[in-house]
């Protein structure tokens, strides 16, 4: 697994050169790159959220593309739609910003659920559907998504359905003193995130790596022992006291996907069970719904997730 931990090595080094102080967040979103799956990504404004997926697109040589969710937008500006050419009197495909390796769905709880909603063929089957007609995705198609978790006011809260095909849901909170205090600095030495194409990023030199890295990945092993530990964790979550309603099965192959992703990063040809503890949070967090009198107690999903983690015995 040597490759995979060498080329996340060489991603998270071209990052700090940009993002500051955000390393678990960074490791996070490289495991649903490396698993195959997509990440919603929650933090308050001015947080490098755009910034982080931006830099990122860059680094591992892929096309990107952006999407800013507003209320008036509609599944074909996402999609694409047939056109209507005149001179040939046939139809085309105009093609969305579906249609790329990297996709920033920015501020995705703005717009309507018929829209959000265009996403869900996209991110279960790598494929959109337009006037009847399939048309493939890239098989790198990844959709990183951020939401502000502070204003509520016009948003569309996105429904259990589509949150359940995010792989992980990701925290970025407020950087520490330190690590904040360097941001300051690096932008009076002359740092400009609006400028990425002066800073000096090195991107992958090898453009079949990622692809590479999720084949090693898929080739982790993880014990049954490890296997069944996950399955607790995740059977937990439907009889603990302050969980109205817990993860489903999608959820224990979440667990096992980014296990073995986190194992490969680390540089293992196996999955552990602390690889599968330090990232059941990220893959269940948006899974659980807590009941209301939990909520008022205040409970929270990763407080409800760290009591199921110290009760579940661990295989040795």
């Amino acid at each position: 697994m040597q490759n995979v931990s060498s080329t996340v090595e060489h991603i998270l080094t071209e990052l700090r050169k940009v993002i500051v102080g955000q390393d678990e967040v960074i490791e996070q979103v490289l495991v649903a790159l490396l698993a195959e799956g997509h990440a919603l990504i929650e933090g308050v404004p001015g947080t490098a959220k755009t910034l982080l997926v931006k830099t990122l697109a860059r680094i591992v040589g892929a096309d990107f593309g952006r999407i800013q969710f507003t209320p008036d937008l509609m599944p074909s500006d996402i999609t694409g739609t047939n056109v209507f050419n005149v001179a040939t009197s046939s139809f085309s495909l105009r093609r969305g910003a579906i249609f790329t390796d990297i996709l920033l769905a920015d501020e995705i709880n703005r717009t309507p659920p018929k829209t959000q909603a265009a996403l869900l063929e996209a991110m279960e089957e790598r494929q959109v559907t337009i006037d009847g007609e399939l048309h493939p995705l890239s098989p790198l198609f990844t959709v990183l998504a951020t939401e502000n978790p502070i204003e509520y006011e016009g948003t569309y809260p996105l429904p259990e359905a589509q949150l359940d095909r995010f792989l992980l849901k990701v925290i970025i909170g407020y950087p520490s003193a330190a690590d904040e205090a360097q941001v300051v600095a690096n932008w009076d030495r002359g740092f400009n995130a609006r400028r990425l194409d002066q800073i000096d990023i090195r991107p992958l030199s090898d453009a079949d790596a990622i692809p590479q890295c999720r084949a090693e990945v898929r080739r982790t092993r993880m014990e049954t022992g490890v296997q069944n530990y996950l399955v607790q964790v995740v059977r937990r979550t439907r009889e603990h006291p302050s969980i109205a309603y817990g993860a489903s099965p999608r959820a224990s192959v979440a667990l096992l996907l980014c296990g073995k992703a986190l194992a490969a990063m680390r540089g293992r040809e196996f999955a552990t069970p602390d690889d599968v503890r330090d990232i059941t949070r990220p893959v269940l967090r948006h899974r659980l719904r807590l009941r209301a009198e939990a909520e008022l107690d205040g409970a929270t999903a990763d407080s409800v997730i760290t009591d199921i983690l110290n009760t579940v015995e661990v295989p040795r």
